[in-house]
């Protein structure tokens, strides 16, 4: 490649970076798996770069790299964890920790509530409301029907509402699933 190509490259899909790296930290739930994630995504679009169109989507398709390498690393560690992991390991991965609740709301609710999402649905989330796609981009780079990403996305809401619904009892607020009537 030359060096108008690396000259696009930076100014296409470098800026988007920080971005890509937040959505790996929250779907891999590891900073480490993350920038893995993210360094693969890249250079898997280092590579592919001679297919990619100046002016197009760059966003959208560094988004679909990401979750594409996701999903094979996915499959990847499952297969391998289905063979390796012992009974007491699995136990010991999945026991929860309650933390005592804050004095006031915080962010980390909220970043609580949508890491206890299931990852399908986290993924719908971060892609349509945190970072804004459309339905039809996130069908894109999810390789799943638009209307998948709509019930997913309407279904991760409604966990998301209840979850926070719950915590925002426990500080004394009404809950926004009690009518304003009651």
């Amino acid at each position: 490649m030359n060096e108008t190509t690396l000259e696009i490259f930076e100014a296409e899909a470098m800026k988007h970076i920080n971005d890509l790296y937040r959505t790996a930290v929250r779907i891999t739930m590891s900073h480490t798996d993350a920038d893995d994630l993210v360094q693969e995504t890249y250079m898997q679009a280092w590579k592919s770069f001679d297919h990619y169109e100046p002016g197009t989507n760059c966003r959208a398709w560094l988004y679909k790299i990401l979750f594409n390498k996701f999903d094979h690393h996915r499959r990847k560690k499952y297969t391998q964890a289905k063979y390796i992991q012992e009974a007491d390991e699995l136990v010991f991965e999945n026991s929860s920790y309650s933390a005592p609740i804050p004095d006031h709301l915080t962010d980390t609710e909220v970043i609580s509530a949508l890491n206890k999402l299931p990852e399908h649905y986290r993924s719908v989330v971060l892609l349509a409301d945190v970072h804004e796609f459309d339905y039809k981009e996130v069908a894109g780079i999810l390789n799943i029907p638009i209307g998948t990403v709509m019930s997913r996305l309407s279904r991760a809401r409604g966990q998301l509402k209840k979850s926070l619904a719950k915590v925002a009892t426990e500080y004394g607020i009404k809950s926004a699933l009690t009518p304003a009537f009651a």
